[in-house]
């Protein structure tokens, strides 16, 4: 919900949790300090904002986002908010960001979509965190200190200029999602595929949309068949390049729970024709929220039986290890991702996050292993009856996964169910 200056102004708006006013601002409205003992999230995106008077007076706040701003620098306006764990400044102008400027309390925080050459040393005391997008700039290393986030699960490196991937970033205890595709140091792969034009395609329905772009149905003259088409948004998402994922998307290849890309898009934007999937499947789970920060949420009556579970974790990490076999990481292995019909027929998707890299190191793929755990692990709380082997089984192949010395962990070739 929006709201207005004006109802800030007039008092409307006291005792208030929650805020987003998108009006052009260019400068902090003081109106704002009247929240400061009851605010926990704000939000000003959208705005033309350059900098931030002290909010050291907001003690309750948790939640701040000032994306699609005209900051220059990340502020030092937060570092006695104390409560204060995610902070965003996705597609602002960054390019300086300051040593010990934040609290250490956050534990998200997005930069994606910046200036930002390189990360201040002191960045590796915020120990606490879990999720740091920063894909979209211009890191040519990343600090060393950064090995000392031991609780980082998920970073996305994407479309910077990094010439090397740090051994440290590979050794991380609880990384697993990680994407790095559209830098110097990336394996870069193109793979040729078959052109339709757009004026062969009769576009029907928007059947979904995500970071990267919206897919549609739509009626293929060419295969004469019903088709999805992928429809790309721009050059660079919260993931990385686009072209990067539909480069991941045809090199893929061919896998029973991989969704087939059946051609190339002749078109002004970035589009791919792929095989049209039946309605009757839907997302296995929902993206995280601010709660579960870096976990996939579930609709609240889903359950699942021991052997639904298997059949999907069998599906995944076939499909996973086929991915792997080609050099090829999918770095945003979740539920969310994953399409089920109703006997759990499976499919993996969303190659925003993919990755190329050297296939004789296999502690990439480890870093992926520990993400199919963590599914493992979600799933296995949907499930109501707790015992049998089968389901031990499956509780020790998620504890494998998910062990914290990634050398131990399997390939997943190496999985027995």
């Amino acid at each position: 919900m929006k709201h207005s200056l004006e109802e800030l102004r007039s008092g409307k708006l006291l005792g208030l949790k929650e805020l987003k006013i998108e009006e052009g601002l260019e400068s902090f409205p003081e109106e704002l300090f009247t929240l400061c003992d009851s605010l926990e999230l704000l939000d000003l995106s959208g705005n033309k904002l350059k900098d931030l008077p002290d909010l050291s007076r907001f003690k309750n706040l948790k939640i701040a986002f000032f994306s699609q701003n005209r900051f220059t620098k990340v502020p030092d306006a937060f570092k006695e908010c104390k409560n204060l764990f995610m902070l965003g400044f996705k597609a602002n102008l960054i390019e300086e960001f300051e040593e010990d400027i934040l609290p250490l309390s956050i534990s998200w925080l997005i930069l994606t979509d910046n200036r930002l050459v390189r990360l201040p040393e002191s960045i590796g005391k915020l120990t606490k965190m879990k999720k740091f997008p920063i894909a979209g700039n211009r890191l040519t290393s990343l600090p060393d200190s950064m090995k000392n986030l031991k609780n980082l699960e998920l970073i996305r490196l994407s479309a910077n200029s990094l010439t090397e991937i740090p051994h440290w970033i590979k050794e991380l205890p609880k990384l697993a999602w990680f994407a790095f595709s559209g830098n110097p140091c990336s394996v870069s792969k193109e793979s040729s595929l078959e052109v339709v034009a757009y004026k062969d395609l009769e576009m029907d329905k928007l059947l979904g949309e995500g970071a990267s772009g919206k897919i549609y149905r739509a009626h293929s003259s060419y295969f004469n068949s019903v088709v999805a088409v992928k429809l790309f948004k721009g050059a660079v998402t919260s993931d990385g390049y686009t072209k990067d994922e539909m480069n991941a998307c045809i090199s893929a290849g061919e896998h029973p729970n991989l969704i087939k890309v059946l051609a190339r898009l002749e078109h002004k934007d970035l589009g791919l024709v792929l095989e049209f999937i039946k309605p009757s499947y839907i997302n296995l789970g929902n993206p995280p929220n601010f709660e579960t920060c870096s976990r996939d949420t579930f609709t609240q009556d889903l359950s699942l039986e021991v052997g639904d579970v298997l059949k999907v974790a069998q599906a995944v990490a076939s499909a996973a290890g086929h991915l792997h076999s080609k050099g090829l990481m999918h770095g945003d292995l979740y539920a969310h991702n994953i399409l089920v019909d109703s006997t759990y027929n499976t499919y993996l998707g969303d190659f925003g996050a993919a990755s190329f890299y050297d296939v004789d190191d296999k502690s990439y793929e480890k870093l992926e292993v520990l993400a199919f755990g963590n599914l493992l692990e979600d799933m296995l709380c949907l499930v109501n009856v707790t015992k049998g082997l089968e389901y031990q089984r499956l509780v020790s192949l998620k504890e494998c996964c998910q062990e914290e010395i990634v050398s131990l962990r399997p390939l997943f070739k190496e999985m027995l169910f």
